[in-house]
């Protein structure tokens, strides 16, 4: 049985939001799908994705541009959020952001 949706939780998602939503406990946790695209934009997508989080909230961001990793680790400590995971596996790269 799937659970009731929490409307709260809705209201802070943008209806144009190209992303997944996952619950975990009581913080969000959110997918981007950036695979294809080349630096910035994962980066700059993720920017906007994040932006209406909660703090403690994560966004997981998939992607292909062998440079990502790198641009994640510079924009997490230009922006004081938490870079928890970041892992290559299969020409892809998994990145997990914390929004603090």
């Amino acid at each position: 049985m799937t659970p009731p949706i929490d409307l709260a939780v809705a209201r802070r998602i943008p209806k144009n939001a190209d992303f997944l939503i996952e619950l975990e406990g009581n913080d969000m946790a959110e997918t981007l799908d950036a695979r294809g695209l080349k630096c910035p934009l994962p980066v700059l997508k993720a920017k906007k994705a994040l932006k209406p989080l909660a703090a403690g909230d994560t966004l997981t961001v998939i992607a292909t541009d062998p440079s990502a990793p790198k641009d994640f680790e510079e924009f997490c400590a230009a922006t004081g959020y938490g870079l928890v995971e970041s892992r290559a596996e299969g020409g892809e790269f998994t990145i997990v952001v914390r929004k603090t």
